[in-house]
């Protein structure tokens, strides 16, 4: 079986002397880096940029990417029922199966990676953050850790308890303690670091993911999100442990002892994992208007890393049932 591969290293591409003069005129500086946001279809993006006649060459965006433009088939896979889903293969850059990876799709709670990822960015571990009237979420089956006004925690409680509990609650106490206090500057934030990074076919309204017409992203996008998240020691840290006990404060400085599984059921041994790779984290993601999502990041015998996603299935046993049918085609 043979996947898609993306643009490495060793294929730059060429721009012209004109263009080139073109890019350096915007800032009058020669070593300035310029992050052209990953597109298969823009002529000037950084996956599109074509060779013109002349020997100044420029780092392609997608040059330690998995790309896949289009639907990639794999034997013996059929999701009809799949919104979307994807594998790739983050050492050989394979993509190795691709439904409807640019379709822009409900993310539910996979939102809060982009969340995690901003918070990683520009806040500290220590950093406490006391929880505002706006943690008071009233949606009908969203979940929530229980945060009450005045209670305060750490940024690296926070982080534990929304991507392993995806408490909806503790998004808005990250949102407005990193961004300073307000949940849409924090928002503006997730979309402007997105871009950074390529995930130009998303756009987020909130930080935990809980259904807002408008708020969408795509499993390409999601790939790229997560990717840039692995990139952080804490993230890796909390997507791969399986329970949690932490202690945090009320108003009054009281003590308010929390504990929690995480709700990937691979780690949990509710459903077992594929025989040829061991799941080590992820992030689930539930609505009635997402689906059933999840993403992981898995890893062969050998070490060789995979991020696999699926979005929209039918129910939670289907979406185990597939993803585990989706690692299976790991090599």
């Amino acid at each position: 079986m043979s996947g898609v591969k993306c643009t490495n290293s060793k294929h730059k591409l060429k721009i012209s002397a004109a263009l080139m003069a073109v890019l350096l005129s915007m800032t009058g500086c020669g070593s300035t880096k310029y992050d052209m946001p990953y597109s298969t279809t823009d002529s000037v993006s950084s996956f599109q940029l074509l060779n013109v006649a002349n020997k100044e060459t420029v780092e392609p965006f997608a040059a330690d990417l998995c790309v896949a433009a289009k639907d990639v088939p794999a034997s013996g896979i059929s999701m009809p029922d799949v919104g979307a889903a994807a594998l790739f293969d983050t050492k050989s850059l394979d993509t190795l199966y691709a439904k409807n990876v640019h379709n822009q799709m409900n993310p539910a709670s996979l939102t809060k990676v982009m969340t995690a990822l901003v918070a990683l960015k520009y806040g500290s571990p220590d950093d406490v953050y006391e929880a505002s009237e706006n943690v008071k979420i009233t949606e009908s089956g969203a979940v929530l850790c229980g945060l009450k006004p005045g209670d305060k925690m750490t940024l690296d409680q926070a982080l534990h308890i929304l991507l392993m509990y995806s408490a909806n609650d503790v998004a808005i106490l990250i949102a407005e303690g990193v961004s300073g206090g307000s949940v849409d500057d924090f928002v503006t934030m997730m979309n402007e670091e997105a871009a950074k990074i390529g995930a130009t076919n998303c756009h987020f309204l909130n930080p935990n993911g809980l259904t807002q017409e408008g708020h969408y992203v795509t499993a390409y996008d999601l790939y790229l999100i997560f990717q840039e998240a692995l990139q952080y020691k804490l993230f890796n840290e909390i997507i791969q442990t399986s329970s949690y006990n932490t202690v945090y404060m009320d108003a009054n400085g009281a003590d308010k002892p929390l504990e929690i599984e995480n709700t990937n059921l691979y780690l949990r041994g509710a459903y077992e994992m594929p025989s040829n790779v061991t799941v080590v984290g992820g992030k689930t993601g539930t609505t009635s208007a997402a689906g059933h999502c999840l993403i992981l990041l898995s890893r062969s015998s050998s070490g060789t890393p995979y991020i696999s996603v699926i979005l929209k299935d039918d129910s939670r046993e289907k979406l185990y049932g597939d993803m585990t049918a989706l690692l299976e085609i790991a090599k």
